[in-house]
């Protein structure tokens, strides 16, 4: 009965009931502490490393020395697909963004279980804050790949450099909505953990990364096709090797047709599925200390 009469008590001007969050909009007006989430993770990521962020240069370096050899050179796929080196490691970067942020999101309520169970903070924070920090490793990656590419012979034309980025944000965008989503779920059934795993696994056979676009055209009906370029990850693989990949070809376009269709559903789409992932979380929400 008392609890039933606070609920109807008014709040005061500026106040809050408390428990009650504004969703992703709190995560906004609260960005001090999500700059403190962010450069924490940022900091443990190298604790106790000599070399620190060398390792974030060095790694994608030497990967992209693979490809080159064993694939393109060893492998003999550059003579498939013009400068095959920078096709696929533009694509598996994106993948790398969407896999670590929908992986890290996940998880991140109930890795920081005892923090939710002990203060009340906007909980969106922790997947969000998870989004961001695989953005932060996005980027050595893909200024690994810019020096390679200026090397090559790629010029920065601003459309294709504003495609880039429009990739990297569909992708930001669709892996912090389906980290509300199954982060929430996660909280209660540690199933959906497993789950995102198998999506993790064949994320990168789902977009074409490893073969051309080409191929699946051939290789699919054209009703098949069209689902396969509404997936978003696919449009943002698309965006970076347009942006990227494109101008090193003996191509003249500026992009390749279509790609303005397919970026554009891809970023709605992942908008929406951003929107769905705010919903559930806001209707499970009221569980998740109990639950953890």
């Amino acid at each position: 009965m008392a609890s039933a009469e606070a609920s109807r008590t008014p709040i005061p001007k500026g106040f809050v009931r408390p428990g009650q969050s504004a969703g992703l909009i709190a995560v906004v007006r609260r960005q001090y502490l999500l700059r403190l989430l962010v450069r924490k993770e940022v900091r443990v990521r190298y604790r106790g490393s000599i070399l620190g962020w060398v390792w974030s240069y060095a790694k994608p370096l030497t990967q992209f020395a693979v490809f080159y050899l064993a694939l393109g050179l060893f492998l003999r796929q550059s003579a498939v697909v013009e400068n095959y080196a920078v096709y696929i490691f533009s694509g598996l970067i994106v993948v790398n963004l969407f896999s670590e942020a929908f992986s890290n999101g996940t998880r991140s309520l109930v890795d920081n279980a005892p923090l939710i169970k002990k203060i009340y903070l906007p909980r969106e924070l922790f997947p969000v804050s998870s989004s961001l920090v695989a953005f932060v490793n996005f980027l050595p990656q893909l200024a690994v790949l810019l020096v390679v590419c200026f090397v090559i012979g790629w010029t920065p034309n601003p459309l294709q450099v504003l495609g880039v980025m429009l990739g990297a944000l569909i992708v930001v965008v669709f892996a912090t909505g389906l980290s509300l989503l199954f982060g929430s779920i996660n909280v209660t059934f540690r199933d959906a953990q497993n789950f995102v795993e198998l999506i993790v696994l064949v994320a990168t056979w789902i977009s074409p990364v490893l073969y051309p676009m080409s191929m699946v055209r051939k290789v699919l009906p054209e009703w098949a096709v069209v689902l396969y370029q509404l997936n978003p990850l696919t449009a943002a693989v698309e965006l970076m090797h347009a942006g990227l990949w494109f101008p090193t070809t003996n191509d003249t376009a500026v992009f390749p047709p279509g790609q303005y269709t397919t970026a554009l559903a891809g970023l709605i789409i992942a908008f929406a599925v951003l929107v769905l992932g705010q919903l559930v979380f806001k209707r499970l929400e009221a569980r998740f200390a109990q639950d953890l």
